[in-house]
């Protein structure tokens, strides 16, 4: 018998906005299987109820005024959305991930918690992070792993590892991470979930964490194209202050109208050789890719399979730009001992760091985007889409990647674990992750798909294309 979680977030909206299904039954739903499956899963740090549910009762009244009144409603009106641990709500504890922030409660707003609030949705809580987002993994010394409900020994990966874990055990429809290197594609592949990252500046990232680097974004995991294109529609806007902007959409265009588009007959280059020295790519991610490039020409998309060397400068300046922006956050000297040896080292290089290796390391990424805009991807005579595996391994063992004693170690490790993902951080392009295959033990292995700077809406067609003749939103873990 079907479920309310077994709804869409679409589905879920146009039955509010149809008063067939009221916001508090919707809320009350989620929080029962939060309170009921979160400590398996260990998606929240801090569940909401009260407020969930304050919200969920202003939203009914909202949704009855506006039939009532025949006016439209946000397309998420009434919905559930959690946010990241890393992202600032009002009167609401946010831990970082960290130890010395564990008591923090921040007194305002990120923009984009300030357009989830007048999109009506509902906040059913924080959703774990590990300390800062610095891992592609989700442990940390204040909340248990996030686990992949697909195999609870595995990872959820990171630095979104929570919200995934949410969207993929129906404790949340949708929700909304940030990905700076990889943070919102790594745990959609491990969680077998959608994830896009935006292009730079398309999101904002204010007021209080403007990433001056350009490596970090919002953006929405889903278990559908349509359900991530509509949170994107929700989140994106310029604010002031940002540091960066993308082009938007052409007036009354909604990145939700490209999930119903034709993309017409693409060029994809496909990669599955790594960009970082002496990274592995498993059969089974290879096998994901060459899945996928026979899915793409079964729709008459043009597919090139490149073999690229190896660049150890790229590898290089994402260390030194990652190294400096792990020291934003202010720790007092007596706290120092209580961050995660990986944090202790990375804020170490860091502050080692002379200015002149910071922008090295930025003149680096704008010098790849720039070759990659103009030669791979040029408009007209190079391709429209590139394919990699999202990540090189499997899901990762909770703990596998750890290396507290060794954290040099621990660091070159993730980067062999995930090679593709930090190339469209660097480059500022849109980027998803599609949950296309599956390993024989039921283990979900995405595929990366990167487009043009500024064209998300392309690729949001391109994967709901995929989705339409490849529908994954039947399988489910057994936990749902």
């Amino acid at each position: 018998m079907a479920q309310l979680h077994d709804l869409t977030a679409l589905e879920q909206a146009e039955e509010i906005r149809a008063g067939r299904l009221s916001p508090v039954e919707l809320t009350e739903h989620y929080l029962e299987r939060i309170d009921r499956l979160n400590g398996t899963v260990g998606a929240y740090v801090t569940p909401t109820p009260e407020i969930a549910r304050k919200q969920a009762a202003d939203a009914e009244s909202e949704a009855a005024a506006a039939r009532r009144e025949e006016r439209p409603l946000s397309p998420l009106h009434g919905v559930p959305v959690p946010v990241k641990d890393l992202n600032f709500v009002a009167g609401v504890r946010c831990t970082l991930g960290s130890a010395p922030y564990a008591e923090h409660v921040p007194d305002t707003d990120d923009h984009v918690v300030t357009r989830l609030r007048e999109a009506g949705t509902i906040l059913l809580g924080k959703t774990s992070t590990p300390e800062f987002g610095l891992p592609c993994y989700t442990e940390s010394k204040v909340a248990p792993p996030a686990r992949s409900p697909w195999d609870l020994e595995r990872s959820a990966g990171g630095s979104s590892g929570g919200a995934a874990a949410a969207v993929a055990a129906g404790l949340a429809p949708v929700a909304q991470g940030s990905d700076g290197g990889g943070s919102i594609r790594i745990p959609a592949s491990a969680c077998g979930l959608f994830g896009i990252k935006p292009s730079r500046g398309l999101v904002s990232g204010g007021p209080v964490q403007h990433d001056v680097s350009g490596l970090s974004t919002n953006g929405p995991l889903a278990r559908t194209v349509a359900d991530a294109a509509a949170l994107l529609d929700v989140m994106a806007g310029p604010e002031p202050g940002d540091p960066y902007g993308a082009w938007g959409l052409a007036p009354g265009t909604r990145f939700t109208d490209y999930a119903g588009h034709d993309p017409g007959p693409l060029r994809v280059l496909s990669l599955t050789d790594t960009p970082v020295p002496g990274a592995d790519v498993h059969p089974d991610c290879r096998a994901a890719v060459e899945s996928t490039t026979v899915m793409l020409r079964e729709l008459g998309h043009e597919v090139d399979e490149v073999s690229l060397p190896a660049q150890a400068a790229l590898q290089q300046a994402f260390t030194q730009v990652w190294s400096v922006m792990a020291t934003v956050w202010p720790v007092g000297p007596d706290q120092e001992a209580e961050l995660m040896p990986l944090t202790r080292y990375l804020r170490e290089l860091g502050r080692q760091a002379s200015g002149l290796d910071f922008a090295t390391g930025l003149y680096a990424f704008r010098t790849l985007g720039e070759m990659i805009g103009s030669t791979l991807l040029a408009p007209g005579t190079g391709y429209d889409v590139i394919l990699t595996p999202t990540l090189a391994q499997p899901p990762a063992l909770v703990g596998e990647l750890r290396h507290d004693d060794d954290p040099a170690a621990e660091f070159e490790a993730m980067a062999h674990f995930t090679p593709f993902t930090p190339i469209f951080n660097a480059t500022g392009q849109p980027a998803v992750s599609v949950p296309l295959c599956w390993t024989t033990e039921e283990l979900p292995i995405g595929v990366m798909l990167a487009g043009r700077y500024g064209a998300d809406g392309d690729l949001i067609a391109l994967a709901a294309q995929l989705e339409a003749a490849y529908p994954w939103q039947e399988r489910k873990p057994a936990m749902w």
